[in-house]
């Protein structure tokens, strides 16, 4: 199963105000331990939202807001992909993390579909073209 661990924003981050030397050390050991178990598949840092924008639906209608955006708590600082047995493993592995705000934060973890979740309405068309998008970006990975 894989798993996207959410990294909440602080009003820190979303100043951002850079990690100190220590955390990004501490991160940065805690990182190796997941790629090392052969957890972690990939992981990055976000910007501020104020370097963002949000596109809202309404119908065939867009609207665009630019950031900074005002509740923090429903931001998103950063995030990994980890493959897990199960949620409790993923919980397990996210209670080693460091607090990388230095100041209580939390994650959030939630499992990715894979094509067998989707059902009947995933065609074996829409498997063939994923299938085909997936193989097309990881071949431009290798470029």
């Amino acid at each position: 199963m894989r798993f996207m661990v959410i990294i909440k924003a602080s009003e820190d981050s979303e100043a951002g105000k850079l990690p100190s030397k220590e955390i990004l050390e501490q991160m940065g050991k805690y990182n190796e331990e997941l790629v090392n178990a052969k957890v972690m598949l990939g992981a990055d840092g976000l910007q501020p939202s104020s370097k963002g924008a949000r596109v809202h639906f309404a119908g065939p209608k867009r609207l665009v807001t630019d950031g900074p955006f005002a509740e923090t708590k429903e931001l998103i600082a950063g995030f990994w992909i980890w493959q897990c047995q199960s949620l409790q493993e993923a919980i397990e592995w996210a209670k080693r993390c460091p607090d990388a705000h230095n100041e209580g934060g939390y994650l959030e973890i939630r499992q990715i579909f894979e094509a067998d979740d989707l059902g009947e309405n995933f065609t074996p068309e829409l498997r063939a073209q994923e299938e085909r998008l997936m193989a097309h970006i990881e071949k431009d990975k290798a470029c």
